[in-house]
Formats: C-alpha cells, structure tokens, sequence
C-alpha cells in the first residue's frame, strides 16, 4: 500500500509524506511517486499520534451509569455488579466502541487490562489499532483460584500469537490486594522468560498503602521490589500515593508509570501525582485516560492538559511541565515505555501519524502548534489518523462507525437490565 499525504504542515515547513508499506520513505518539497491513495493535507498538520498508556477498553459501555459515587461503593455496588454479567461480545462491542473513540482522538495505541482477553484483542485488531492486552490477574489470596489463574495466562499468552504483531500480550495482576505473593512471583517468572510487559494498578489509593503495611509490613513499592518484580517491564498505573523512598526505588529498577489525572481526579483518590518527585528522581511517565466509567472518556488531549495544569499548580511553578513536554509524553515517552521505536514523523519510522485540522477556531493564530493542542483543543482537532500506514479516520469519519455505535448502545442497555 503507497500513500501520500500532500501539502502538509510537518514542523514549520510544508511537505509532502510517502509512506510504503507503513513506513515513512520520503518526507520532501513535492513528492513525485505515485500512490495508492492521496490525502489533501492543506491547512493541516502532521503530528505522531496519541499512546493510552493505561485503559478498561470495554468500560465504554459502562459510560455515566454509576457517576459522583464513593469509590468503594462505586465498585462494589455498580461496577462489579456488571461485571459479572459481561459476556464475550459484550466486551467485543464495549472495545469496538473504545477504539472507534480513540480514533477520533488520535489515538492508535492502547495498553489494555479487562476480562475475555481475546474479545479486546479481536476488537482492536480488527479496528486497526496496535494494543499490548493483559487479562486481569486476581486471585484474592486463594490457592486454587491462582493456580487457575496462571493455567489461564498461559493459555492466553498461547492464543494472541495468532493476532500478532499488531497485538502483544502483557500479564495484568490487578493489584497488590487483590493478587498473591505466589501468583507474583509467577508473573515476574514468566515476565523475565517470554519478555512480556507487566500492567498492574500502583499506589493508587491510601487503602492501598494501608493493605501493605498491614499485611507485609512495607509499603507497595517496597514488596514488589522485595519480589523482584520491579523492571522497566514494569508498567505501574496511577501512582498517586508514592513517596521518595518509593520513587528511589522505582528509578533504581527504571520502572515506567502512567499518570491518570482526570481518572484520578473523579475518584477522589487523596492525593496529586507527585510530580516533583518524578522530575528529582528521572521516572519516565507517560499518560492515561483509564476506564470510561472513572474518566468518562478516552481523550488524551484532555488528560494532558489536566497532567500539565495540575503538575503546575501542585509545585507552584508554571513552567512545570510545559506544553511540549506533555506533548512527548504522550508519544515519544510513551512509546520508549510500550517498545514501539522511534515516534516521529521522519523517514524511516513506522506511519502512526495524525492530521490536526489547523483551521479550527481554537487552533488560530497558531502561534505554538503544542501549545493550542496541549491547552487550548481536544480531540475534535484531530481529522485524520493513520496507523501502520492505513487510514483509519479522514475528515473525522471512521468505516463502520454506524454500526458499532449502534450495537454497543444495545449492548449497554441490555446488560444493566439483564
């Protein structure tokens, strides 16, 4: 597949894209090559796309069914509750709806922890969306219920060879209090073995730290290290209760984290991501936008002007975290967390790239490219979306959408009144 992007504004200079096979080969003046298929880029700007770095892809069709709800109560009460009533196409359809709304926003990677692994897998695959996917680990502390749990893992790691490389595999254990020390190890084991990325939820809450001490006698950071979990496969989520002695260890064992600050926020979780202590220590983090009953959306350009004004307002500095460097959080670093190479519009790198429709209102005068995105758009800006070289999305629509958006509302209802 050739495809050319004409007329497009690359840096401060406008240029033509080649792209063969998925990857950029020439980024010149006026490009002379044929191709497939042409995409008028006037009046647009070329830019790397988005990575989620942390999401519940098939919580879409829990969108605004259990909002301003105290977080224990709002899981043990509503979420669980639907939950356990999930089917496979249920969480087929919630993901087809996910990724047809990061689409929109510019998004064409997502890590991804839910149940019925293989529905989010074929859903993403099928959108044409590259996904690391883990099946959610939690045993509860029982034996029987762990030894389930890994047969099942290795089952799953078995079955995604078949929707690779567009879709990787990851563990998932859930969380420190909901996941064994036994069943720990045997995530960091077969981590280390088959080189598999793992995704689990990190001192997000203070029940959390709580849980710890009470248990292990340490704090979450602390006994995972103590497992020897703790690597640059690590990738924790949310991070909120961290403190230094804990991010002195997360930047010895170079582990990466990913911020949720609109999840965050909604939840009341207690306290900021500690910013401070990620720029003292050097934590790489990238972004995530969560589960669409805590967000309730999967926006990334949302989430990093929460990440960037809320990072300024906690240090009291407002050069913290400037619109740049939240703008390559949400690529570059995000893509060095995930393994997906170079994330840059140059030749040579794979083509995840978008279009950013500059004649917006909010995108003029457009002195500072990452300044309108990062504070003044969202994901509406985004016109166009190409991932692996094919087009996913121009001129905001996406093949099918009809379609999922009508099944995956008739899913959603089902399911609450099942």
């Amino acid at each position: 597949m050739k495809l050319l992007i004409k007329d497009v504004r690359v840096g401060d200079l406008i240029r033509d894209i080649f792209i063969r096979d998925g990857v950029i080969t020439d980024i010149s003046p006026k490009c002379g090559q044929r191709a497939d298929r042409v995409i008028n880029g006037r009046d647009k700007a070329a830019l790397p796309s988005f990575i989620n770095g942390h999401t519940h892809a098939a919580m879409t069709l829990f969108r605004g069914f259990a909002d301003d709800m105290p977080l224990k109560q709002w899981l043990e009460e509503k979420i669980w509750v639907l939950e356990a009533k999930l089917t496979e196409e249920d969480v087929y359809w919630g993901t087809k709806l996910a990724c047809l709304e990061m689409i929109k926003n510019g998004v064409t990677v997502f890590n991804d922890m839910y149940w019925h692994f293989e529905s989010t897998a074929r859903a993403a695959h099928e959108m044409g969306l590259r996904a690391i996917v883990s099946a959610v680990l939690i045993d509860m502390f029982d034996r029987r219920r762990s030894e389930e749990q890994i047969h099942k893992n290795v089952q799953l790691f078995q079955a995604a060879q078949k929707y690779g490389p567009q879709i990787r595999f990851a563990l998932g254990p859930h969380a420190i209090y909901t996941v064994s020390g036994r069943s720990l190890e045997w995530v960091k084991e077969f981590s280390e073995e088959n080189e598999c990325l793992i995704h689990m939820h990190l001192c997000e809450t203070e029940e959390e730290l709580r849980f710890a001490e009470e248990r292990y006698g340490v704090s979450p950071v602390r006994f995972l290290a103590g497992l020897g979990l703790l690597s640059p496969r690590f990738i924790g989520c949310h991070g909120c209760w961290l403190d230094a002695d804990a991010c002195e260890i997360l930047a010895q064992t170079k582990t990466r984290l990913v911020h949720n600050p609109v999840s965050n926020l909604k939840l009341s979780v207690g306290r900021l991501f500690p910013y401070h202590l990620m720029k003292q220590h050097n934590i790489p983090y990238c972004f995530g936008t969560d589960g669409c009953s805590s967000n309730n959306h999967l926006d990334i350009i949302e989430t990093m002007k929460f990440a960037s004004l809320l990072a300024k307002f906690s240090t009291n500095d407002p050069t913290f975290l400037s619109a740049g460097e939240t703008f390559d959080r949400a690529t570059i670093v995000a893509a060095e967390t995930f393994s997906l190479g170079d994330w840059e519009i140059t030749e040579g790198s794979a083509a995840d790239i978008i279009l950013i429709d500059l004649a917006r209102a909010e995108m003029v005068p457009n002195f500072h490219i990452y300044s309108d995105i990062v504070y003044a758009s969202n994901g509406s800006v985004v016109d166009t979306v190409i991932a692996m070289g094919r087009v996913l999305m121009e001129n905001r629509y996406v093949e099918g959408e009809e379609t999922i958006l009508r099944e995956a509302k008739k899913r959603a209802r089902e399911l609450v009144e099942r």
